[in-house]
């Protein structure tokens, strides 16, 4: 279901946005779609502005108030608390609260949570849950509490009797969120469930129909589009019930698993709503057509014959590949004999172009793995599989011709939206992660949420290592490892990211050859992950972590480590997006400890082949070496990676843009088509 090209994709169906069980149905037209020219102009000036407001100052000082409130809720017996929170709750529900009564609110769900959780939440956790309970997305640093501060938003959201979606990144981490705080909801009055992508449809409703869900917002984007497809053609309620007094209507509303979007609270926003927000989320139906699988096969025999730079050429920014003339010649006198489609000039062009794709750019224990015979797809940002989707318009079915495997039958698209579309469909919206600054311009103009940068408890006392540039990768592997046995020895634990499951199992066998223990972590099994990160903090562990994986559990300094020095973070290579290189660093020092963190990285790394080559061949010196660039090239290398990293969000951003230009032109140009399933 990942797309790479979503602006060839079918009209998307209206949304169901029902209340109670089902209010109304809404077309994906009721939502503002982006705006342009003057507008866009206005827009984001008001943005910039608004980020001027000293709002942070405001949330400490409405925290400070609720923090000495708690003094008097600390005196209150179990029933007498109780009491008081079902008196909040039916006002919340009313929608009569005032802002005095929000403050009283929160004073008692945290005085309940100190006892319920055996946690009292800080002044700056308070001041999250305020910022999340006015739609606002919280930047808050690892370790700091992101959980805990959005189950107290939960809380008010929940009262109100609509419905509060929790949204994680996986489902390991939705199960284990909502089980640590069901004490806290159920002395609240409130019903927490867990959605998990093997529950069935009934399930799935008594989940949604709880007060508070959590679950990952793949599976209920997944839901909204099942539900649309349930609905057919009905578009409101009338439609439905006319249906229904004539005898023609269905029992679609009554298999309706979600209920109202009212409310969402994005742990992970930055991820979720920015780097997975590329690709739209299709659900997809069986096409056979046994002519096009063979015609798959052919073409990566053909592909097999073209030589690059003579028959075509690779454009590694943009990740595309173009024929040239002579490719296209080569192409022709190659497909002389097959007949059929291959007959067509632009077709068989268009196939072999694919199978090239397949071959240049996208590589095993990066983009895809071979796993029991079939590609399984791993996620760019995150190092996660992705075992469930499989990528359009044939791209899945040239990798499994690439690796000799038994082809997938073609997808049908029956159902598609843009995560930019579908969470504009919440009446409220709200997030928290621990890097959103960067992305301030670009959350406010597709989703209206304002950042709100939350301080430490703590003062943070991470060192930043300079930055150390090699001219080849393997120099930059060999002093990795050279690197970390002095630290290892020393009894430092040391966390080491990288961008592929291929450069982790590189890096293994590097470390493995030096003779230092080690764990790795692909994102494959989420509880084991989470497991191993959580002790990645002990005495001489030392962890490889592709892209994180494990994001969403603490790292807890074991006994005697921080007299060490605490955690010793290295980035072997920088990202795309500096957020991502910010959020690996903030592994390191979290709640006060000490902490260090350092990037090793080389000329020949992807960002720089891809978005700077020109500028990394001009630094790269005469006679290469495993020492590390020297001081005028260093800081050179230093702008150069900062160079190619703008470059590479600027392109996102055009890719994230053109999702949404992709919903708002299927809408406004096929939409007199009606609803194509």
């Amino acid at each position: 279901m990942a797309s790479q090209t979503p602006q060839t994709l079918p009209s998307s169906p209206p949304a169901i946005v029902p209340s109670g069980r089902w209010r109304r149905l809404a077309t994906p037209t009721d939502n503002p779609t982006r705006l342009k020219g003057l507008d866009a102009m206005w827009n984001r000036a008001a943005g910039r502005l608004g980020a001027l407001w000293p709002v942070r100052r405001q949330l400490l000082r409405q925290a400070q108030r609720i923090e000495q409130r708690t003094k008097s809720a600390a005196g209150l017996d179990d029933g007498q608390l109780q009491e008081e929170l079902a008196t909040l709750r039916e006002r919340f529900r009313l929608g009569r609260e005032t802002p005095a009564d929000l403050d009283r609110a929160l004073a008692m769900v945290c005085e309940t949570a100190s006892r319920q959780l055996d946690m009292r939440p800080y002044r700056v956790q308070i001041a999250a849950a305020l910022a999340l309970h006015r739609g606002m997305i919280a930047e808050m640093a690892t370790g700091e509490g992101k959980t805990l501060a959005a189950g107290l938003a939960a809380v008010l959201a929940g009262w109100r009797g609509r419905g509060c979606h929790v949204l994680t990144v996986n489902d390991y981490l939705a199960r284990r969120d909502a089980d640590w705080l069901m004490p806290l909801y159920d002395f609240c009055g409130l019903r927490v469930a867990a959605i998990e992508q093997s529950m069935p449809p009934q399930a799935r409703r008594n989940a949604y129909a709880a007060d508070i869900t959590y679950a990952t917002h793949k599976e209920v984007a997944g839901d909204f589009l099942r539900d649309q497809l349930v609905m057919g053609g009905q578009h409101g309620l009338p439609e439905v019930l006319l249906h229904r007094l004539t005898g023609n209507g269905s029992q679609g509303p009554d298999r309706l698993v979600l209920r109202e979007l009212a409310c969402a609270i994005v742990d992970e926003a930055d991820s979720i709503l920015i780097d997975e927000a590329v690709t739209p989320l299709i659900i997809a139906g069986e096409s056979a057509n046994a002519q096009q699988e063979q015609a798959y096969q052919q073409a990566a025999e053909v592909a097999a014959d073209l030589q690059s730079g003579r028959d075509y050429a690779v454009n590694p920014r943009y990740q595309e590949v173009r024929l040239t003339h002579t490719g296209q010649q080569r192409i022709q006198e190659l497909c002389e004999q097959l007949g059929g489609i291959w007959t067509g000039a632009r077709r068989r062009d268009e196939l072999v172009t694919q199978a090239l794709t397949a071959r240049e750019l996208y590589l095993p224990g990066k983009q895809y793995l071979v796993q029991d015979g079939k590609i399984v797809i791993v996620d760019e940002f995150t190092g996660r599989v992705m075992p469930d989707r499989t990528w359009r318009h044939g791209l899945h079915q040239a990798l499994e011709a690439k690796e000799g495997l038994t082809l997938q039958s073609a997808k049908e698209t029956l159902a598609r939206i843009s995560f930019q579309r579908f969470f504009q469909l919440y009446e409220q919206l709200a997030g928290m992660t621990g890097t959103a600054a960067e992305a301030r311009s670009e959350l406010w103009q597709i989703h209206h949420r304002r950042i709100v940068r939350i301080p430490t408890h703590r003062p943070c006392i991470r060192r930043h290592l300079p930055q150390r540039t090699y001219s080849t990768d393997y120099a930059r592997w060999q002093a990795v490892a050279e690197h970390v046995r002095p630290l290892h020895e020393a009894g430092r634990p040391i966390l080491i990211g990288s961008r592929s499951v291929a450069a982790s199992e590189r890096l293994s066998e590097m470390l493995t050859k030096a003779g230092l223990p080690h764990r790795m972590l692909s994102a494959v099994h989420h509880e084991q992950e989470a497991a191993v990160i959580a002790e990645a903090g002990r005495r001489g562990r030392i962890t490889v972590a592709t892209n994180m994986a494990g994001r969403g559990t603490d790292i807890k300094l074991g006994p005697g480590v921080a007299e060490l020095g605490g955690l010793h973070v290295i980035a072997t290579e920088r990202h795309e997006s500096g957020r991502v290189d910010r959020q690996l660093f903030g592994r390191a020092a979290r709640q006060g400890d000490p902490g260090s963190a350092v990037a090793m990285v080389s000329l020949e790394d992807e960002l720089l082949r891809r978005h700077a080559p020109r500028l990394a061949r001009l630094l790269m010196p005469r006679r290469s070496d495993d020492r590390p660039l020297g001081f005028g090239r260093r800081l050179l290398a230093k702008w150069v990676f900062h160079r190619a990293q703008q470059r590479a969000q600027r392109l996102s951003l055009q890719q994230r843009k053109a999702v949404l230009d992709a919903d708002d032109w299927l809408n406004e140009f096929l939409g007199f088509a009606g609803r194509e399933f």
